[in-house]
């Protein structure tokens, strides 16, 4: 096998337009033992709220996901764009701006799989977005991307925390890189930028207190606690990050720039529109989660 594969295989996938690329290994150790244990103390203390799925017992074993995996690819796509919303519009949070990102990491991934069976092809491989069983995140930082902020989100050096992950888990053998190292240091200003105080401490949130999880997950008719002005999804903690203030780059990738209804549409307007202005302002939208009445109960809470 080339002692370089991995290089090789980071630099397709950044010529794939992935911000970041790493490698990890699979195999026990590293800071993946300690990851785990932190995920089954959040689930024990409830703060999954509805989100069933986060119990799947896969999460906590890679080697289900794809027997025989010995390493894995972890990428950020970078979603960060120049455009801002404009005063008085229904705030939506910028990873819903663009095209679906689950397609489109999925896709680029897919090709990644297909160039690494070429090199090597006695092996197999699997894609993973985020709705794959996994621990991505603590992956990703293992990968050496990025570490996990107190926020509970992703954060690199290189372009703060507007990145989306993907990984290719695979059972290639890879030249791991080195775990992130935790960067936060003292800052801890994501804490108090949370109107509703979901992140209970640093590195944990109360998704029950999100208001990414309620905007967007919560089927009920009504919702416990006010959207501050958000309709799907949340960046207050994200915006507040110095590392974003500081490192955050501007995409140029055209599946990822902001549709105009997004930049420009006012409360008022969206809560006229009926089911079919929603689907059709939906299509290949990863806010496509968020059904019209959904949209149309949020639109209420402004």
């Amino acid at each position: 096998m080339p002692v370089n594969l991995a290089d090789q295989l980071k630099q397709q996938a950044l010529a794939q337009g992935f911000a970041v690329a790493g490698v990890a290994s699979t195999s026990a150790g590293g800071r993946m033992p300690l990851r785990t244990a932190a995920l089954e103390r959040w689930l024990a203390a409830g703060y999954q709220a509805d989100m069933a799925w986060m119990n799947n017992p896969k999460r906590l074993a890679v080697q289900q996901l794809l027997p025989g995996v010995r390493s894995l690819l972890a990428v950020g796509l970078n979603y960060y764009v120049d455009q801002q919303q404009g005063v008085g519009v229904a705030r939506i949070a910028r990873y819903g701006w663009g095209r679906d990102y689950h397609r489109l990491i999925e896709q680029r991934l897919k090709r990644l799989g297909r160039w690494l069976e070429l090199q090597q092809p006695d092996s197999r491989w699997r894609v993973c977005v985020d709705t794959a069983p996994l621990l991505d995140k603590a992956w990703a930082e293992e990968a050496g991307i990025g570490w996990i902020g107190k926020n509970g989100n992703l954060i690199s050096q290189s372009h703060g925390s507007w990145l989306l992950l993907g990984h290719l888990l695979t059972t290639c053998e890879l030249t791991p890189d080195a775990p992130a190292i935790p960067l936060c240091g003292s800052c801890n200003d994501c804490l108090p930028a949370c109107p509703t105080g979901a992140i209970a401490e640093p590195f944990v949130v109360d998704s029950r207190r999100c208001i990414a999880f309620h905007s967007i997950e919560n089927r009920d008719d009504t919702l416990p606690l006010p959207l501050h002005g958000w309709v799907a999804g949340c960046d207050l903690c994200q915006e507040v990050c110095p590392w974003n203030k500081h490192h955050a780059k501007a995409s140029t990738d055209p599946e990822l720039q902001p549709r105009n209804w997004i930049l420009q549409s006012k409360p008022q307007e969206l809560k006229e529109w009926d089911d079919n202005q929603w689907d059709e302002a939906l299509r290949s939208s990863a806010l496509r989660r968020i059904k019209p009445q959904m949209w149309r109960r949020n639109l209420g809470c402004l």
